[in-house]
């Protein structure tokens, strides 16, 4: 068990599910990964709709809503911010876009959205009473985070600037050249080329699972698609990209067997 009270800056701490369905999303995502919900009114009217807190024994692990606009649906990953005023202000002078914020919301922290150079759409969170996600790296959680962007290097000082990410780029026998982001010597999240010809840059989202076969027959027999069959990647574990029924993009990833 993998629980969290704090989060170092730049440390992703969040992940958010948009969809035009979250009714929908929340069932589906409830019967895959055994979540359950406390679902919190987004504003004073019905209207305004619901964001629900998922969680597992009582941790929350992630939140999902209603897409805004017309933006696809997707998930979303937000990384710790000592200060989010601040870190917007990096983030526009390194060249991103301001799309949200930064604003309160109610008493649980501070948030921003912004669109790095090369388009990529992160969150900045700032924690007063919600720290982010209570439990992470263990089945049903996310374990890990990866922004797929065309110029690693650009995304490098970007991120360095924004919440001070350092960067660790390594070769991989067999895969090229893979780029972790670290905080304070500790691997906390990854980068690379999208794997796709005209991918847009993004953040992935991978979610532990125990059987990455399993999980993602069950996946498909609840409606998603899979993408890319389960994979090894030595020395990492066993993974596979899905697309969920309301059509946002997610990765499984099982961990490699011990000995």
């Amino acid at each position: 068990m993998a629980k969290f009270e704090s989060y170092k800056q730049g440390v992703p701490n969040w992940i958010e599910h948009s969809s035009a369905d979250p009714a929908a999303s929340k069932e589906f995502y409830g019967r895959l990964f055994g979540w359950e919900y406390d679902d919190q009114p987004m504003g004073e009217t019905p209207a305004e709709g619901v964001y629900s807190l998922a969680g597992i024994d009582g941790d929350t692990v992630a939140g999902l809503g209603p897409v805004m606009g017309d933006a696809p649906p997707s998930w979303g990953v937000y990384l710790a911010a000592d200060d989010v005023d601040a870190a917007v202000e990096r983030a526009t002078q390194a060249g991103a876009v301001v799309l949200a914020g930064p604003f309160d919301v109610f008493d649980a922290g501070r948030m921003a959205w912004v669109a790095d150079p090369q388009g990529a759409v992160v969150g900045l969170w700032q924690a007063r009473n919600h720290i982010g996600s209570q439990r992470a790296n263990e089945p049903g959680t996310n374990i890990w985070n990866e922004l797929v962007t065309t110029d690693i290097e650009a995304a490098t000082q970007f991120y360095q600037a924004t919440v001070g990410l350092d960067a660790d780029t390594q070769d991989w026998p067999g895969m090229g050249s893979y780029t972790t982001w670290q905080v304070d010597g500790e691997s906390v999240g990854g980068a690379c080329p999208p794997f796709v010809e005209g991918m847009p840059p993004h953040w992935n989202v991978y979610f532990n699972v125990e059987d990455a076969d399993a999980t993602s027959a069950q996946a498909q027999g609840l409606g998603a698609q899979v993408v890319q069959a389960p994979f090894d990647v030595p020395g990492v574990g066993r993974m596979a990209v899905l697309q969920d029924p309301q059509g946002a993009y997610f990765n499984l990833m099982q961990n490699p067997a011990e000995g």
